[in-house]
């Protein structure tokens, strides 16, 4: 077996989505070549109202899949196939919008902490206009495995320690992890040769990465984590990339800008999710 290597760090960066909801970047389109098969990571995490209170109206999407993991608050989904849903603390919704989907995520509430996290995660063309789908999550459902290093894994997606995730994302065999170590504690996770791996710590600290930082780890087959004199929370994410071409334009990602304009026209025809 062997370790792999932190290869590059991307840092968090403040901006704003949806209507004036203030969220942190930590990796977006300029990022989206070392994070294949993923595509963004926006992190939002608030006690001020104003900061979030304007949602996430009613908006399309084509050709990749939403990943969204509450940790504190709750949102509210809605979309055009007739699904509802509070997503609670704890809970994840995993949409696929293959075809097309239109849907709103709305904060149930005015003030308090609202904290989660929303992946965005490529399908490939053999995948990209397949009917939309929804999954909700609850926490229940997520196994958590205690860890002998001290901690515990809350495991979304994947495999580890002989129990797998809820989840199963099909091609791209992504991974989803929420990793919770206490001082001076370590665990390794075994990770497929060939997947791409991404480690973000959002809260205190590992022995290589800081609160908003997320990590390229490369060329191993197992990644080791370690905390010094405080903790941290840990979200480690992997997955099967995609060789193929990608063209993002805001809601859609496809394989060409000709499949981008025409998912702009079925939009604006109301043909996207027909």
């Amino acid at each position: 077996m062997s370790t792999r290597k932190l290869t590059q760090v991307v840092n968090a960066r403040p901006s704003s989505d949806g209507d004036g909801v203030k969220i942190r970047r930590i990796a977006g389109r300029e990022a989206m070549r070392i994070m294949n098969p993923f595509l963004l990571l926006d992190e939002i995490r608030s006690e001020e109202g104003a900061d979030y209170v304007g949602g996430f109206p009613s908006h399309p999407h084509r050709g990749f899949e939403t990943i969204t993991y509450m940790l504190d608050g709750a949102m509210r989904h809605r979309d055009h196939m007739g699904n509802e849903g509070v997503i609670a603390s704890g809970d994840v919704q995993w949409m696929t919008a293959g075809r097309g989907v239109i849907h709103s995520e709305m904060p149930e509430q005015e003030d308090g902490l609202l904290h989660g996290f929303q992946l965005w995660l490529n399908l490939p063309a053999a995948r990209k206009m397949e009917p939309a789908a929804y999954q909700e999550i609850t926490r229940e459902q997520i196994p958590v495995i205690e860890l002998d290093g001290g901690g515990s894994l809350r495991l979304i997606a994947g495999e580890f320690g002989g129990e797998s995730g809820p989840v199963d994302s099909g091609s791209t065999e992504a991974s989803y992890m929420d990793v919770g170590l206490q001082a001076n504690a370590s665990v390794e996770i075994p990770v497929k040769s060939g997947h791409n791996v991404l480690v973000l710590v959002f809260e205190g600290a590992t022995s290589e990465l800081k609160a908003g930082q997320m990590g390229v780890y490369r060329e191993g087959d197992r990644i080791a984590l370690a905390t010094l004199e405080q903790g941290a929370r840990i979200l480690v994410l992997a997955g099967a990339p995609i060789d193929e071409p990608v063209a993002h334009y805001g809601p859609f990602v496809m394989n060409t800008s000709e499949e981008i304009e025409q998912a702009i026209r079925d939009y604006n025809e109301g043909r996207l999710v027909a």
